[in-house]
Parts: C-alpha cells; sequence; structure tokens
C-alpha cells in the first residue's frame, strides 16, 4: 500500500481546485489507503473556526475536512510559520493539528510515497 500526502496551499473558497482535491482525497482514503494532508500558507484558512461561506452560496469546505477522520484520515500537518504568519494559533482551528515547522517539512514529505501538490 503507497502512503500519500496531498498538500493544500490555497485558501478555502478560492475556486474548484479545492473541492476537487479533497474529492481525491475522501475517494483514496474510500479504498483504504493511507492519506495525510498539509496544510501551508493560506491553506490554513481551511480549517479556521468561524467560518460562514453559506453567506456568500459557497460550499462549507470545513464540514468536509470534519468528515476526515470517518474516512480514516488521522493526520493533519499545518505548517507552523503559516499559522504565526496569519495571525491564527491552533485554538483558531476547527480540527485537531499536527504542527510541524517549515525546516521540518522536506523530512515530512520524504515520508509519503505519493505526494500530490495544491
Amino acid at each position: 500500500m503507497k502512503i500519500y500526502l496531498f498538500v493544500l496551499r490555497k485558501p478555502a473558497h478560492s475556486g474548484n481546485q479545492v473541492q476537487e482535491m479533497l474529492d481525491i482525497v475522501l475517494t483514496a482514503a474510500a479504498f483504504d489507503q493511507q492519506v495525510s494532508l498539509l496544510l501551508l500558507d493560506d491553506g490554513v484558512f481551511h480549517i479556521k473556526n468561524g467560518q460562514h461561506p453559506e453567506k456568500l452560496l459557497l460550499k462549507d469546505t470545513a464540514a468536509i475536512f470534519k468528515a476526515l477522520e470517518i474516512y480514516d484520515v488521522k493526520n493533519l500537518y499545518v505548517e507552523q510559520e503559516s499559522l504565526q504568519e496569519r495571525g491564527l494559533t491552533p485554538d483558531d482551528l476547527c480540527l485537531p493539528i499536527i504542527l510541524v515547522d517549515r525546516q521540518g517539512i522536506a523530512a515530512l514529505m520524504k515520508q509519503f510515497d505519493v505526494i500530490f501538490p495544491g
């Protein structure tokens, strides 16, 4: 079995690419693949508390992230500096995360067989 890492850098509600990536994540996980996610840059906003996309007639991607645990997607990595640069802390997020510092990203990525950039 291969180990997959999906990397999201774009902000929440920035177009179809994020939704498509989440669909791939759920599909891979549904077929018992080992899947993890890494949120970098503006991607950290996907799991920020207090979003109300329905007011803009957008899909609530945070709800999809909350469903990941049902699919055994348990490792949600977030780059510490991405949070800090956006004035966020882990307490501002709606899910438990694994913090990784910027210098540790390359070592983290080496643990995976397949990486999907996004």
